[in-house]
């Protein structure tokens, strides 16, 4: 497990301050003069990315990273972290920041879910639950690894397969063969995710997904950071993980097709499995360059295309959310608002600039009244 210390739930949670929360605090906005708060963010407003956990919402803004747990008590557990200044130079250039973004996000987005499994694993051990057998040494990164290998590998397979059972004698390399390859890519990804939307537990970070969508937006609609704001916006997101996840695909069968058909020597081994297999070795080094693609395409999407004639090219990411997200309720969305809140109040400076700190909270209305409360750091 992760190295990162989950508090013990034994300790007292801090309490509500009492005082009014003021609309320049972005714990809370007051509906006492929610104009105050909306006007907040309307100079120079940070951008925020997140990602749902185990009964959770993990934000990240320019400068920080925060995480707000709901606790089967009911308390809520704040975790947040000043992040470094992103460099510029030939990171910040096209292409090359769609993979710097994408290790990054990678990187936080394990810690954020390794973080919230050991909570739900002590409150479930609190309460008398079995523990979830734990992988063990070479054998649990196989099993890590494997669906992975199976994503990658066996649409390719799968083609291959199709196209003997119909006759479509398709070179391997060729466009057409890459169009079915990518479509049985996109099945398989869609599959797996509607069984797990099936598992209770999993149908719960869903929901918490929607909750971080509606609050990123009510954000980004210059909104007071209210239940009442968030709760009326959609689940779904141009800038989502999910609509990545698609436009991976598509974008791979151009570029795979592109490669196979006019940028790489015929593969004739006189082997058709060997053929396959070199073939696939050959598009996996390319499989970085092929996601900062689609990085770059969905920055363009998300700016230029939500709405007028070009609206379109967002349908089939948000098809695919109509998964992976679902919608919350008014607990989920308060943790979404609670994260986001964190986040915002670092860039602020209304946060201890140590790393990392934690505090826990009776419920949200004292994270909302909490202003001005000092953590001790882990």
């Amino acid at each position: 497990m992760s190295s990162e210390r989950v508090p013990e739930n034994g300790s007292k949670p801090v309490e509500a301050a009492g005082q009014q929360v003021k609309n320049t605090e972005v714990f809370g906005a007051s509906s006492t003069d929610e104009s105050a708060a909306t006007a907040q963010f309307s100079d120079t407003r940070p951008y925020i990315g997140g990602q749902a956990v185990i009964e959770g919402v993990m934000m990240r803004s320019p400068r920080a990273y925060a995480v707000v747990l709901r606790r089967k008590d009911g308390t809520l557990q704040a975790r947040w972290k000043p992040m470094p200044a992103r460099e510029g130079g030939w990171k910040a250039w096209p292409i090359a920041r769609g993979i710097v973004s994408l290790v990054e996000s990678i990187k936080l987005g394990g810690e954020a879910l390794r973080y919230s499994a050991e909570a739900f694993e002590h409150d479930n051990r609190a309460e008398g639950e079995a523990e979830a057998p734990k992988e063990e040494g070479g054998m649990g990164k196989l099993v890590m690894l494997l669906p992975l290998v199976v994503l990658v590998a066996a649409p390719q397979a799968g083609a291959e397969g199709v196209q003997r059972l119909l006759h479509l004698n398709l070179p391997m390399q060729s466009a057409g063969f890459q169009v079915l390859t990518g479509v049985l890519k996109l099945a398989l990804v869609l599959g797996y995710l509607a069984l797990m939307r099936r598992i209770p537990e999993i149908k719960r970070v869903f929901e918490y997904h929607g909750a971080e969508h509606k609050t990123i937006t009510t954000y980004e609609a210059e909104k007071g950071l209210t239940v009442q704001h968030a709760r009326s916006f959609t689940t779904l997101h141009a800038r989502c993980g999910t609509t990545f996840l698609v436009l991976v695909v598509m974008v791979s069968i151009v570029v795979f097709g592109l490669i196979g058909a006019s940028l790489l020597p015929s593969i004739a081994t006189g082997n058709k499995l060997l053929d396959n297999v070199v073939f696939f070795l050959i598009k996996l080094p390319a499989m970085p360059f092929v996601a900062a693609l689609a990085f770059e395409i969905q920055r363009v999407i998300a700016r230029y295309c939500q709405v007028g004639p070009l609206k379109f090219l967002s349908w089939p990411g948000f098809a695919v959310q109509k998964i992976t997200t679902a919608e919350p309720d008014d607990a989920q969305l308060e943790i979404a608002l609670a994260s986001l809140g964190l986040a915002l109040a670092y860039e602020e400076g209304r946060l201890p600039p140590a790393t990392p700190y934690e505090l826990s909270f009776a419920s949200y209305e004292a994270f909302v009244a909490a202003h001005g409360v000092q953590p001790n750091s882990v």
